[in-house]
């Protein structure tokens, strides 16, 4: 029996997300929020919020960014206010998947206790893992864009080994660059140096950036701090990756004529398409295991 899905918002990567969904045939799609986009352009069905059907709708898709804190939700293809309340979420008379890339205080206060389930992808390591090649290459984009050097022998620092450092770190090297890595745990400066980087431990991360030409921080956390960034030479340049509002101090780094870029959401700006089936592909598979969905 096909599933009613309904995409709520969203940016560019949900226009392939909503035609992975529709591609799959077991859905029947519903948009909301994208009366600016040709209904061809999508394959699915575009309504008005106001007519959103509780009862037929098996599956709620919300932007990755959830809701803001007043419930209203992304709608880049629309002018249309979409905000979501407790009251409408109450509405679902059955167990109901809402996919989102993040979540809140606020959305899961309005869902508690009602039959609406938030399944946050991003803290997913299957998406975070996908996401990390994107991510990556944009941040190798945005060296070039900002550099008069190449990478190639540009000495390179990673703040963290996470799912997005690592593959930063490995993609950064194979096209040359001088790769340093910082992380605090054993396992992983272990890691790092098996990998024939060099291996910094996470609090000596001062000691090392005045050998520094790009420093990249993925630790959601103030790791790069005055300290770090008064060693860097004066050409070097700072990419946060980590999610807002990063782990770098940005006014001391400005006071010292140092460029650091708080870089979110990468892989929705330089590979949409990818991005959108990457988050298709994994919403099937959850629905698939979770759903029955053959």
């Amino acid at each position: 029996m096909s599933k009613l899905i309904a995409v709520i918002g969203g940016d560019a990567r949900y226009i392939e997300l909503i035609r992975q969904l529709n591609a799959f045939g077991e859905f029947t799609t519903n948009i909301l929020g994208f009366n600016k986009l040709d209904q061809g352009f999508t394959g699915a069905k575009h309504i008005d919020f106001a007519d959103f059907d509780h009862e037929r709708t098996d599956v709620v898709v919300l932007p990755i960014t959830g809701t803001q804190k007043d419930g209203k939700v992304e709608t880049v293809f629309s002018d249309e206010q979409i905000i979501l309340t407790k009251k409408w979420f109450e509405k679902f008379q059955k167990t109901t998947p809402v996919f989102t890339g993040i979540s809140n205080a606020e959305l899961d206060e309005m869902v508690k206790g009602t039959n609406a389930k938030i399944i946050p992808l991003l803290e997913r390591d299957d998406v975070a893992i996908y996401n990390s090649i994107p991510t990556a290459e944009g941040t190798i984009m945005m060296a070039m864009e900002h550099t008069d050097y190449t990478i190639h022998s540009s000495r390179v620092i990673v703040a963290g080994f996470g799912r997005v450092g690592h593959t930063v770190a490995n993609k950064f090297s194979a096209l040359g660059a001088k790769v340093s890595v910082a992380a605090s745990s054993i396992h992983d400066l272990a890691r790092i140096t098996e990998m024939g980087l060099n291996a910094i431990p996470l609090d000596e991360l001062a000691l090392a950036t005045s050998q520094c030409d790009i420093l990249i921080n993925t630790i959601p956390a103030p790791v790069i701090d005055k300290e770090a960034i008064s060693h860097l030479p004066h050409h070097a340049l700072i990419f946060d990756l980590a999610s807002k509002p990063g782990g770098t101090d940005f006014d001391y780094a400005k006071q010292r004529g140092i460029k650091a870029i708080l870089s979110e959401s990468l892989p929705g700006i330089v590979a949409p398409k990818t991005a959108g089936k990457i988050l298709a592909d994994v919403i099937i598979q959850i629905l698939i295991k979770r759903e029955g969905i053959k």
